[in-house]
């Protein structure tokens, strides 16, 4: 059993986070409910400001909204001195809404529309992320005559990472980017960097997500700086900035091996440096974008049992009142996870279970083959590491309502979002 950020056990043998009891939590709020640990996250926001750092380089930390946001989350990510990505204008319009600084948002997406594009010349967001020619020529066409706007090319060194084919980003036939071995993107770099209403800064590029490796990280930097070379001996153009993207692993279950290394950020940084120096490049300023791995290990969803089944096949099921509508990772990515029993911790494991959830489909697993306690009804399980894509990827599937969020810290829960009603399920509805 491994407890993360501030979770503890008390002397009854149940679950606190951030100074509070799961069983208030739920008499408070209900079931399922996002729990998110603030001090866990300013932890990790702040392990990446301090340790992201290398003499004679500059660096930057861009949070990656799809991870988890919200109001509050922006807010957090304003007050801990992040930069922040968006990938659509929903994400752009809630960090407004928030009041965060448009000259620290990195504008994505691989698919960006005419009014997203709108949006964020409008808003005065400082830097958009190319991913493609043709949205290099609608950003041109819409460019007021009286502005311009950074840009970075997103492109595609074709590292391979070891994680899943869903969300592995660099491969040949990936969706994002530009090749770096394509002629066509010499061209459009030399097109973007003449072009008079844009500023164009460097590359941006991810290998993929959920990567355990540092030597996968250590050589996308070093493919970027040789076609940063590249560009420099070919067409002239010095590259200022290098976005590497995130993918940082996380711990789910216990046999993953996240990297934790404070010097392996500062071996980042002093990868690119020396490369730079080696052969006589202006040493870009050097981003990352961790999502992940600041807010997943800080998330628990709480569900509350209903019951347990034993199947013909002997197969054990136990029953919460959440769903894939809540929890689709399982589903979609066969995503392992790790719970907790967070209403009798003191229990031991007593057989291999399936917690599954409330939806009509046979493919609604929250965790499958888990070495459990035998739970009551009305107990509460804690499913760890739930902080990032849980909430992000909830819908209303079954026109199941989905949960509220609650931010705990020393001792106090605050709700920062509202559980849906069955009102809100009809709010868009004309007939």
């Amino acid at each position: 059993m491994e407890l993360f950020g501030t979770q503890s056990i008390n002397e009854r043998g149940q679950l606190e986070i951030g100074g509070v009891n799961v069983n208030v939590l739920k008499e408070k709020y209900g079931t399922p409910l996002y729990v998110m640990d603030t001090r866990h996250i300013k932890d990790q926001m702040a392990f990446y400001n301090n340790h992201f750092t290398y003499h004679g380089i500059d660096s930057e930390v861009i949070y990656a909204s799809k991870a988890f946001l919200s109001l509050d989350m922006v807010r957090l990510i304003k007050e801990q001195n992040l930069s922040l990505d968006v990938v659509s204008g929903g994400e752009l319009y809630m960090a407004k809404k928030a009041s965060f600084p448009m000259d620290k948002v990195y504008f994505h997406g691989n698919n960006k529309s005419a009014q997203e594009i709108e949006m964020a010349i409008d808003y005065g967001v400082k830097t958009i992320i190319i991913d493609n020619p043709h949205e290099f020529e609608l950003l041109r066409s819409l460019m007021p005559k009286d502005k311009r706007i950074h840009v970075l090319l997103r492109v595609n060194p074709g590292i391979e990472a070891h994680t899943h084919e869903y969300i592995a980003t660099t491969k040949n036939d990936s969706k994002f980017g530009v090749s770096i071995f394509s002629n066509s993107t010499m061209n459009l770099i030399q097109t973007m960097y003449e072009n008079s209403h844009i500023i164009f800064d460097g590359f941006h590029s991810h290998i993929g997500s959920q990567i355990f490796e540092s030597d996968s990280f250590l050589k996308h930097a070093t493919a970027m700086m040789e076609f940063v070379k590249k560009v420099k001996e070919d067409l002239k153009i010095d590259v200022n900035v290098l976005n590497l993207g995130g993918g940082f692993g996380v711990k789910y279950i216990k046999s993953d091996t996240p990297i934790r290394s404070i010097e392996f950020l500062s071996e980042l940084l002093e990868t690119v440096k020396n490369y730079a120096l080696t052969h006589q490049l202006t040493i870009p300023k050097v981003l990352i974008e961790p999502g992940r791995s600041i807010t997943a290990n800080g998330g628990i969803t709480l569900y509350t049992v209903g019951s347990t089944k034993e199947t013909f096949s002997n197969k054990n099921y136990i029953f919460v009142d959440g769903s894939m509508a809540d929890h689709i990772r399982t589903a979609l990515y066969q995503a392992k996870y790790s719970a907790l029993l967070a209403s009798n911790m003191h229990l031991k494991n007593e057989k291999l279970y399936t917690i599954t959830g409330k939806a009509c489909e046979s493919g609604d697993i929250i965790i499958k083959d888990i070495m459990f306690p035998t739970p009551q009804k009305d107990d509460l399980i804690a499913v760890q590491s739930t902080g990032a894509y849980h909430h992000s990827m909830a819908s209303n599937y079954n026109m199941l309502r989905r949960p509220a969020v609650v931010f705990v810290e020393d001792g106090i829960p605050t709700l920062s979002i509202r559980r849906e009603t069955y009102e809100d399920l009809l709010i868009r509805e004309m007939g």
